[in-house]
């Protein structure tokens, strides 16, 4: 899984939850290395092992002879506080990571594939994740 090998800050605010008011990407929205990508088409918190799993699918679909590019990394902490535990207390442990992702961003990129194949691959990877997705092609 994937997850920052060092933090300035163990523990974040937790940020803006209301997904009407987040917005949509400016940066990472077009196809930049492989030919084919998953774009997000809203807004979204992918947490670290959600995107290992789309990884190891595209990963075993594409085989040896395809590229694969992963376009975010999980950076921000989330916490968790124990079952059954009353509120107060302080904030709970540190329980992962997560990439908060507005719509538009692009979340993985293949190339090195034929087309109907690198398709099949990125729409398996999409099932895995929390966000609806679509399947661009390099303009």
């Amino acid at each position: 899984m994937m997850f920052p090998k060092k933090v300035k800050y163990r523990k974040w605010h937790t940020m803006r939850k209301n997904p009407s008011k987040v917005g949509v990407a400016s940066r990472g929205i077009t196809v930049a290395f492989g030919s084919f990508g998953l774009k997000a088409m809203g807004p979204a918190r992918i947490k670290s092992n959600q995107i290992e799993a789309a990884r190891k699918v595209l990963s075993r679909s594409i085989g040896k002879s395809g590229r694969l590019w992963i376009r975010i990394f999980p950076d921000m902490p989330y916490t968790k506080k124990p079952a059954e535990v009353k509120l107060g207390k302080g904030k709970g442990d540190l329980e992962g990571y997560v990439a908060p992702v507005k719509a538009g961003r692009m979340l993985f990129e293949v190339d090195g594939v034929p087309e109907a194949m690198a398709k099949e691959a990125l729409r398996k990877a999409g099932t895995k994740l929390p966000v609806k997705t679509k399947i661009v092609a390099r303009q």
